[in-house]
Protein backbone atom coordinates (compact mmCIF):
# COMPACT_ATOMS: atom_id res chain seq x y z
CA UNK A 1 0.00 0.00 0.00
CA UNK A 2 2.90 2.00 0.96
CA UNK A 3 4.48 1.80 -2.65
CA UNK A 4 1.28 2.46 -4.35
CA UNK A 5 0.51 6.15 -2.27
CA UNK A 6 4.28 6.77 -3.37
CA UNK A 7 3.66 6.26 -6.77
CA UNK A 8 0.32 7.83 -6.52
CA UNK A 9 1.87 10.80 -5.35
CA UNK A 10 4.94 10.69 -7.87
CA UNK A 11 2.51 10.65 -10.79
CA UNK A 12 0.71 13.53 -8.82
CA UNK A 13 4.02 15.45 -8.63
CA UNK A 14 4.96 14.70 -12.76
CA UNK A 15 1.69 15.60 -13.87
CA UNK A 16 1.42 18.80 -11.98
CA UNK A 17 4.78 20.35 -14.10
CA UNK A 18 3.30 22.44 -16.51
CA UNK A 19 3.84 22.35 -20.48
CA UNK A 20 7.21 22.85 -21.74
CA UNK A 21 7.29 25.66 -23.90
CA UNK A 22 8.07 25.72 -27.42
CA UNK A 23 11.25 26.52 -28.83
CA UNK A 24 11.19 29.44 -31.57
CA UNK A 25 11.38 28.82 -34.96
CA UNK A 26 14.80 29.53 -36.49
CA UNK A 27 14.25 32.44 -38.61
CA UNK A 28 14.98 32.33 -42.18
CA UNK A 29 16.61 34.78 -43.77
CA UNK A 30 15.99 37.32 -46.47
CA UNK A 31 17.28 34.89 -48.92
CA UNK A 32 13.77 33.66 -49.49
CA UNK A 33 11.78 36.88 -50.41
CA UNK A 34 15.12 37.39 -53.10
CA UNK A 35 14.57 34.19 -54.43
CA UNK A 36 10.58 35.03 -54.74
CA UNK A 37 11.28 38.55 -55.91
CA UNK A 38 14.05 37.27 -58.62
CA UNK A 39 11.38 34.17 -59.76
CA UNK A 40 8.16 37.02 -60.51
CA UNK A 41 11.00 39.26 -62.03
CA UNK A 42 11.69 36.13 -64.37
CA UNK A 43 8.03 35.26 -64.83
CA UNK A 44 6.65 38.82 -65.49
CA UNK A 45 9.61 39.09 -68.22
CA UNK A 46 8.43 35.79 -69.98
CA UNK A 47 4.98 36.79 -69.99
CA UNK A 48 5.82 40.11 -71.60
CA UNK A 49 8.30 39.04 -73.79
CA UNK A 50 4.96 36.43 -75.33
CA UNK A 51 2.57 39.59 -75.22
CA UNK A 52 5.41 40.87 -77.62
CA UNK A 53 5.80 38.30 -79.88
CA UNK A 54 1.81 38.29 -79.87
CA UNK A 55 1.52 41.97 -80.51
CA UNK A 56 4.07 41.96 -83.29
CA UNK A 57 2.03 39.16 -85.45
CA UNK A 58 -1.15 40.74 -84.98
CA UNK A 59 -0.92 43.13 -87.91
CA UNK A 60 -4.62 44.25 -87.27
CA UNK A 61 -4.90 46.19 -84.52
CA UNK A 62 -2.55 49.01 -82.81
CA UNK A 63 -1.37 48.24 -79.21
CA UNK A 64 -1.11 50.75 -76.69
CA UNK A 65 0.75 50.31 -73.49
CA UNK A 66 -1.37 50.88 -70.03
CA UNK A 67 0.80 53.06 -67.67
CA UNK A 68 0.11 49.88 -65.72
CA UNK A 69 1.56 47.25 -67.46
CA UNK A 70 -1.09 46.30 -69.83
CA UNK A 71 -1.41 46.95 -73.14
CA UNK A 72 -4.79 47.13 -75.06
CA UNK A 73 -6.37 48.14 -78.65
CA UNK A 74 -9.61 49.63 -79.38
CA UNK A 75 -12.47 47.63 -80.67
CA UNK A 76 -14.66 50.59 -80.95
CA UNK A 77 -13.12 54.19 -80.11
CA UNK A 78 -15.34 56.82 -79.31
CA UNK A 79 -13.92 60.40 -80.83
CA UNK A 80 -14.09 63.24 -79.41
CA UNK A 81 -15.25 64.20 -76.07
CA UNK A 82 -16.01 62.21 -73.01
CA UNK A 83 -15.74 61.00 -69.73
CA UNK A 84 -13.32 58.86 -68.13
CA UNK A 85 -14.36 57.08 -64.89
CA UNK A 86 -12.91 57.96 -61.55
CA UNK A 87 -13.04 56.79 -58.13
CA UNK A 88 -16.83 56.36 -56.62
CA UNK A 89 -17.91 56.57 -60.34
CA UNK A 90 -20.91 53.84 -60.83
CA UNK A 91 -19.52 51.97 -64.15
CA UNK A 92 -21.89 49.61 -66.34
CA UNK A 93 -19.86 46.99 -68.07
CA UNK A 94 -19.45 43.52 -69.95
CA UNK A 95 -16.20 41.24 -70.10
CA UNK A 96 -14.71 38.19 -71.06
CA UNK A 97 -11.73 36.04 -69.89
CA UNK A 98 -9.46 34.20 -72.32
CA UNK A 99 -5.98 33.00 -72.36
CA UNK A 100 -3.59 34.62 -74.52
CA UNK A 101 -4.29 31.74 -76.94
CA UNK A 102 -7.67 33.17 -77.20
CA UNK A 103 -9.32 29.71 -75.72
CA UNK A 104 -12.82 31.18 -74.05
CA UNK A 105 -12.43 30.76 -69.91
CA UNK A 106 -15.67 32.92 -69.30
CA UNK A 107 -17.74 34.11 -71.98
CA UNK A 108 -19.15 37.38 -71.29
CA UNK A 109 -22.81 36.26 -71.14
CA UNK A 110 -21.82 34.10 -68.08
CA UNK A 111 -20.65 37.15 -66.29
CA UNK A 112 -23.26 39.09 -67.01
CA UNK A 113 -23.36 42.76 -67.01
CA UNK A 114 -22.06 44.22 -64.30
CA UNK A 115 -22.19 47.68 -62.36
CA UNK A 116 -18.55 48.47 -60.80
CA UNK A 117 -17.85 51.22 -58.52
CA UNK A 118 -15.07 52.42 -59.23
CA UNK A 119 -11.64 51.61 -57.32
CA UNK A 120 -14.50 50.29 -54.43
CA UNK A 121 -15.05 47.13 -55.20
CA UNK A 122 -13.06 43.90 -55.83
CA UNK A 123 -12.28 42.69 -59.36
CA UNK A 124 -8.75 41.66 -61.12
CA UNK A 125 -5.75 43.95 -60.77
CA UNK A 126 -6.14 44.59 -65.05
CA UNK A 127 -9.57 44.91 -64.99
CA UNK A 128 -9.57 47.45 -62.36
CA UNK A 129 -7.16 49.66 -64.21
CA UNK A 130 -8.87 48.74 -67.94
CA UNK A 131 -12.06 50.58 -66.49
CA UNK A 132 -10.94 53.68 -65.72
CA UNK A 133 -8.97 53.96 -69.22
CA UNK A 134 -12.67 53.77 -71.36
CA UNK A 135 -15.16 55.97 -71.94
CA UNK A 136 -18.72 54.92 -72.38
CA UNK A 137 -19.72 53.23 -75.43
CA UNK A 138 -16.12 52.10 -75.89
CA UNK A 139 -14.92 48.73 -76.31
CA UNK A 140 -11.49 47.26 -75.81
CA UNK A 141 -9.41 44.56 -75.80
CA UNK A 142 -6.23 44.14 -72.82
CA UNK A 143 -3.78 41.84 -73.16
CA UNK A 144 -2.99 41.43 -68.92
CA UNK A 145 0.32 39.65 -67.38
CA UNK A 146 -1.06 37.45 -64.68
CA UNK A 147 0.26 39.94 -61.86
CA UNK A 148 -2.35 42.33 -63.54
CA UNK A 149 -5.06 38.77 -63.26
CA UNK A 150 -5.73 36.47 -60.85
CA UNK A 151 -1.67 35.63 -60.29
CA UNK A 152 0.25 32.88 -58.04
CA UNK A 153 -3.39 31.52 -57.32
CA UNK A 154 -5.82 31.75 -59.79
CA UNK A 155 -9.26 31.74 -59.40
CA UNK A 156 -9.80 28.69 -57.92
CA UNK A 157 -12.08 27.54 -60.37
CA UNK A 158 -11.14 27.53 -64.22
CA UNK A 159 -8.18 29.99 -64.29
CA UNK A 160 -5.10 28.47 -63.16
CA UNK A 161 -1.77 29.63 -61.36
CA UNK A 162 0.23 32.58 -62.91
CA UNK A 163 -2.28 33.05 -66.40
CA UNK A 164 -1.38 36.00 -68.42
CA UNK A 165 -5.00 36.77 -69.75
CA UNK A 166 -6.79 38.58 -72.54
CA UNK A 167 -9.93 40.27 -71.92
CA UNK A 168 -12.58 42.24 -74.13
CA UNK A 169 -14.02 45.07 -72.04
CA UNK A 170 -17.10 46.75 -72.76
CA UNK A 171 -18.29 50.33 -70.61
CA UNK A 172 -22.04 50.74 -71.63
CA UNK A 173 -22.50 53.33 -68.84
CA UNK A 174 -21.04 55.78 -66.36
CA UNK A 175 -23.16 57.32 -63.85
CA UNK A 176 -20.61 59.83 -62.47
CA UNK A 177 -21.03 60.40 -58.39
CA UNK A 178 -21.31 63.62 -56.93
CA UNK A 179 -18.33 64.33 -54.81
CA UNK A 180 -19.06 65.50 -51.48
CA UNK A 181 -17.61 68.76 -50.28
CA UNK A 182 -15.48 68.01 -47.00
CA UNK A 183 -14.84 72.30 -46.55
CA UNK A 184 -15.24 73.38 -42.95
CA UNK A 185 -17.72 76.20 -42.04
Amino acid sequence: MKTLSYFILFAFLLSCAGPEPRKPIKVQSGSFYKESVERNKKLLAEEEQLIREIITRDSLHQYISSASGSWYYYDNKVEGEGILPEPDDLVTLSYDIRNLQNDTIYKADEIGVITYKVDKQELFPGLRNAVKLLKENEVATFLVPSSLGYGYHGDDKRIGINVPLKTTISILKIEKQQKKDKTVN
